[in-house]
């Protein structure tokens, strides 16, 4: 579904990412690892348009979407998750959901005079769809809570329920585990996986806890110094030697045995 030719991103002479060519199938859950300072970030800031590449291409389905900007890959099914949750929080949960769709009649001043009718059987089914979400997710009983009063994971959760609000073809998932405690990680794992498997929901995933990694990806991608060092299953990177010992740390080396 996507690949990555050669793609630099320069900041100054400084090369955050530095040739990096991947793919990622459709279908897949792709980890992205790396020690901090990798690029892992940088590269899919400008896979999802935020950052222009220096250099390189960025293709999605054969399609070249090289410097795209956010809102136009959202219509192309491309999203991304940040590793700092971004929610409206003086709105309730549910409403966070409704923002996510465009195109929405009340979002035109014109029809929101003229066309009220039209608006609440519109947001009528965008609730009914966010509460479809929310049990999904296994949150339901978060529909009307504030946002902000929401945990860490529960607002990562919060962020792969917007994704359910549209026709997401590819997720990129920043850090999803960051800060979040191992029973709400199992449950961002589980949802996910339904959502792979049941959806059909494309991922590719940054984090930096293994067993995390090592449960819900294959293949697994590592990154160090901006560019791609290895590619392949979590047993083969951990048989990697030269990721081991070089930008994994001693840590993987004794979980591989």
């Amino acid at each position: 579904m996507i690949r990555v030719e050669n793609l630099v991103k320069s900041f100054g002479g400084f090369h955050a990412v530095d040739g990096a060519t991947l793919e990622i199938a459709e279908g897949s859950i792709t980890g992205l690892v790396g020690p901090n300072g990798a690029g892992k970030t940088t590269l899919f800031n400008c896979v999802a348009g935020v950052h222009a590449p220096t250099s390189g291409r960025v293709l999605m389905g054969g399609d070249d979407i090289t410097g795209l900007p956010p809102h136009e890959l959202f219509h192309l099914g491309l999203l991304r998750t940040f590793q700092i949750a971004h929610e409206f929080p003086t709105m309730t949960v549910r409403e966070n959901l409704m923002m996510v769709p465009g195109g929405q009649t009340g979002e035109s001043i014109w029809s929101a005079w003229t066309r009220r009718a039209a608006i609440r059987e519109e947001e009528r089914a965008l609730a009914a769809r966010a509460d479809e979400v929310l049990d999904f997710l296994t949150v339901s009983h978060l529909a009307d809570e504030k946002a902000g009063n929401l945990s860490g994971g529960q607002k990562k959760l919060l962020e792969l329920g917007r994704t359910m609000m549209t026709e997401a073809r590819i997720v990129f998932l920043d850090e999803v585990g960051a800060g979040v405690n191992r029973t709400l990680l199992g449950t961002i794992g589980d949802a996910i996986q339904r959502l792979n498997r049941e959806r059909g929901y494309t991922f590719c995933m940054i984090e930096h806890d293994m067993d995390f990694i090592g449960r819900l990806c294959d293949p697994v991608i590592v990154m160090a110094e901006g560019r791609v060092l290895a590619t392949g299953t979590m047993a083969e990177v951990k048989a990697n030697e030269q990721v081991v010992e070089a930008y994994l740390g001693t840590g993987l080396k004794n979980k591989a045995g």
